[in-house]
């Protein structure tokens, strides 16, 4: 059964090659690999650029990703390539699939090949990702008229588990995108919508960007949970490192969150109701919602605290939610503690390196200035 149902979605996306749209994807780690592999999958004509040579020999070689799990077949790709010229060359949309980190890098190799009407997608912006990648690209001078936009989430729970293979966990249901340019989000999403029917429209970039639920779920489970993690004891994160007792310190985090986007005068949704909305998962409180998350179990903790729930999400979502937090007056204690901690445990000052107000170029700006800003009236 399982080679029949690999010959029927090799045969459906053979069909729909003759239709498929150019794009490309950004990076080759769980994720690049998994949207790059799907989007072949689906008939597209996909290049995949990672910075490095080590994690493309495996597609080079095969020429393929292999999908498991929810998906399952070989995606064909146009191309895996270390050249960032060769990748976006004439695609309609480029896919950033790299941690947040990444972003200003890609960025800046991307500024001198970018050309009128490609749409640029962060997947995810994590927090104001977009705005960055904006001011990066202004600061190259490039001129070519494009559109930056970002999802408020990943949309999938994946793992690599080889160097040309695949593993997806879940397909997540509606994933709000926004962009700089509020008015262009329509335009955004008919692109988008040519692979995804899952992407919805988001109301503005300060909005997806605050809705990161990331922000809430990964920098805390890894601190309260650093013995087990450094113990190298196998766990599933999301099931059985968010205990009870973790779960009222998760929510703590996310009610400062929203506070902060108030402050805004955005409404954003909280952890629990964003589980319902990305998995169908409810509960009558955060702890039961993560329980019956089936999207979450079979994923394994880390075995190291230098990953990226905390070498990413500090620094560039909960460092801003909380420099923002300050700009506006909204005091974030449990935020602020985790930002500490994390610090502490990585010998990092986060505080240092995360997007703060001051290297966003929004310090002193009122609500007002940063709603304008948010649909680029200004700046």
């Amino acid at each position: 059964m399982y080679i029949d149902k690999i010959h029927i979605l090799n045969v459906m996306s053979q069909t729909r090659q003759k239709s498929g749209i150019k794009v490309a994807v950004l990076g080759a780690g769980h994720g690049g690999l998994a949207m790059a592999g799907h989007l072949a999958l689906m008939g597209h004509s996909v290049n995949l650029f990672n910075r490095g040579e080590e994690r493309l020999w495996g597609v080079r070689t095969s020429g393929t990703i292999e999908i498991t799990g929810e998906v399952e077949g070989f995606g064909e790709l146009n191309m895996a390539t270390t050249s960032m010229q060769e990748a976006i060359k004439d695609v309609e949309v480029i896919n950033v699939v790299v941690p947040a980190f990444g972003h200003r890098w890609m960025a800046e190799q991307m500024a001198p090949h970018l050309t009128d009407g490609q749409v640029i997608v962060l997947h995810p912006g994590r927090t104001f990702g977009a705005l960055e990648f904006k001011q990066i690209l202004k600061k190259h001078n490039v001129t070519a008229d494009v559109i930056i936009a970002e999802a408020q989430t990943f949309i999938y729970a994946s793992r690599a588990t080889g160097p040309s293979q695949v593993h997806i966990f879940r397909i997540k249901h509606s994933i709000p995108v926004a962009s700089i340019r509020a008015h262009l989000i329509p335009v955004v999403i008919k692109k988008l919508r040519q692979f995804y029917p899952q992407f919805v429209p988001g109301d503005n970039v300060f909005k997806t960007s605050l809705e990161n639920i990331g922000s809430v779920f990964h920098p805390a489970i890894c601190v309260l949970n650093a013995g087990w993690i450094e113990n190298d004891v196998d766990f599933q994160f999301y099931v059985e490192g968010a205990t009870p007792a973790v779960t009222k310190v998760l929510e703590k985090i996310d009610e400062e969150r929203i506070k902060v986007s108030e402050a805004l005068g955005i409404r954003a949704i909280s952890a629990q109701q964003w589980l319902y909305m990305a998995y169908s998962a409810d509960g009558t409180t955060l702890y039961d919602a993560m329980k019956k998350n089936n999207g979450y179990r079979g994923i394994l903790a880390p075995t190291t605290l230098k990953i990226r729930y905390l070498e990413e999400d500090i620094p560039y979502s909960l460092v801003p939610i909380a420099s923002v937090g300050n700009l506006l007056k909204v005091k974030t204690p449990a935020i602020d503690s985790m930002i500490h901690l994390g610090s502490l445990l990585n010998e990092c000052d986060y505080w240092l390196h995360g997007r703060t107000v001051e290297n966003l170029g929004i310090t002193g700006m009122n609500v007002r200035d940063l709603r304008l800003l948010a649909i680029g009236e200004s700046a």
